[in-house]
C-alpha cells in the first residue's frame, strides 16, 4: 500500500474545493452586510400605497395573502409580521411595508441578483444532500488546515518555529471577540 503524502492530499483537496471556498467566502462577506443592503436582490420599482388595516390582533396569514392580491401582487407569500407599528409582508419578488397607525406604506418590487443570490443560497440551504456535502467539506477544510501545518518540516517558517504562534493567535482572536462582544 502506498504511503499517504500529506502535501498531495493538501494540494488535491485545495484544488477540488477552491470553487466552494471562494463561493462561501464571497457569500459570507455579503451576508455579513445584509442588514445594510440586500446584495441578493435589487429594487426595480417602489410604489406608495395607502390601505385601511384592521387591529393587529386581526392580522393573520389569510389577511396578508388577501391584501397582497388586492395590491396586485401575484407571487407567493413567504411570511408576514407586525413589528414596531409596521406591518410587513414578504413575497418572492415583492416586499410590502405599511405603517399600522396611518395605513401608508410602499410596495417594493425586486429581482434576484444573478450569481450573487445563488451563491448566498449556499449559506441558507438545508437539503439533506447539501448538509452531508457541507459536512464533508468541513472535514476537508480541517484536513487542509492540518496537512498545511506539516508541509514545511524545518526552518524559520516551520510549524515548530512560527506556525504554532500564528495558530494560537488565530484561535485566541475569535475567542476574545466572542468573550468581549458575544
Amino acid at each position: 500500500m502506498k504511503k499517504i503524502n500529506f502535501r498531495n492530499l493538501h494540494r488535491d483537496l485545495g484544488y477540488f474545493y477552491i470553487g466552494l471556498i471562494v463561493s462561501f467566502a464571497f457569500s459570507g462577506l455579503l451576508m455579513n452586510h445584509r442588514e445594510a443592503w440586500h446584495p441578493d436582490k435589487y429594487t426595480t420599482e417602489t410604489k406608495a400605497i395607502e390601505v385601511k388595516l384592521p387591529k393587529e390582533s386581526e392580522i393573520n396569514e389569510k389577511f396578508a395573502e388577501d391584501l397582497g392580491k388586492k395590491l396586485g401582487i401575484e407571487d407567493k407569500m413567504r411570511r408576514h409580521m407586525v413589528k414596531k407599528d409596521e406591518f410587513k409582508i414578504s413575497f418572492e419578488s415583492h416586499d410590502v411595508e405599511i405603517d399600522m397607525r396611518t395605513g401608508k406604506g410602499e410596495i417594493v418590487s425586486f429581482i434576484k441578483t444573478p450569481i450573487i443570490s445563488q451563491t448566498m443560497k449556499l449559506h441558507k440551504n438545508t437539503s439533506n444532500f447539501w448538509i452531508y456535502y457541507s459536512d464533508i467539506f468541513a472535514l476537508s477544510l480541517i484536513i487542509i488546515a492540518l496537512t498545511g501545518t506539516i508541509m514545511i518540516k524545518a526552518g524559520k517558517f516551520s510549524w515548530k518555529n512560527r506556525g504554532w504562534k500564528l495558530a494560537v493567535a488565530g484561535v485566541v482572536f475569535p475567542l476574545l471577540f466572542l468573550i468581549l462582544f458575544g
